[in-house]
């Protein structure tokens, strides 16, 4: 038998991206697109999260995963649910009401938000069929229904975690520089950090292990490549911030 929806209630997914080469932290969004029915005026032209409402007979954290799955073809990400937005009015836009009464949605739904954390490289955006890209989270464009409220939201307690948690790694290759540790940390946070003191620290930590390698196909001297090992650090964890900066 088919499971049905749960006509208020749906699940929001920040999917943030890493870009190492450009340094950029990115959200990815999803397009949101409807004409009249004449084809003669455009009603709705912006971006959105991507999310769907609930079936009765599945988790919120299931939810969220099919969701991402659909999208990005990826599962086993990172994931972290951090706030529901059920504010009475965040469906209420001209446009949102539009696209609401085009898709038959419930004017009052309850969203559970969710964000993930990968690489950018890992998703294909080229010939996706929600015409998905990805924008860097200080330049995002129109957004749809209160989006840009969870994007703020998401990318607040993401840098929060990323101080007591070791999760900067999930957005970074299996072998990486210190500086593109630092890199990251930047972009991320939105500062500058002392390389001396943030390299001593960093690589101090027993769960950063050195590996008998160097960048390969860079201009410059290539750089020592280290490697994050989440069993050490599940072993000597401690409820510290992972780096003081």
């Amino acid at each position: 038998m088919k499971s049905e929806l749960i006509s208020n209630l749906s699940v929001d997914c920040v999917v943030f991206g890493y870009d190492i080469i450009t340094k950029s932290l990115n959200v990815l969004l999803i397009k949101r697109y409807l004409e009249s029915e004449d084809k003669k005026d455009v009603l709705v032209n912006d971006y959105v999260l991507t999310g769907y409402h609930v079936f009765e007979d599945e988790t919120l954290d299931k939810a969220a995963e099919r969701v991402l799955k659909e999208l990005t073809g990826l599962n086993n990400l990172y994931k972290k649910q951090f706030k529901a937005f059920g504010d009475p009015d965040r469906l209420t836009n001209p446009k949102d009401l539009i696209w609401i009464e085009s898709q038959k949605f419930n004017l009052r739904t309850i969203t559970i938000a969710y964000y993930f954390l990968l690489k950018t490289e890992d998703v294909e955006v080229t010939d996706n069929v929600s015409k998905a890209k990805w924008f860097p989270v200080g330049d995002l464009p129109e957004l749809g229904f209160d989006h840009k409220q969870i994007i703020k939201e998401a990318y607040e307690d993401l840098k929060i975690k990323c101080l007591a948690e070791p999760i900067i790694f999930e957005l970074l290759p299996d072998k990486f520089t210190i500086n593109e540790v630092q890199d990251a940390y930047q972009s991320i946070l939105g500062i500058e950090i002392d390389n001396r003191n943030f390299r001593r620290k960093l690589i101090n930590k027993k769960y950063i292990i050195p590996l008998d390698e160097k960048q390969v196909g860079v201009s410059k001297k290539p750089a020592q490549l280290y490697m994050f090992s989440k069993d050490v650090y599940d072993k000597i964890f401690q409820k510290n911030y992972l780096i003081s900066i």
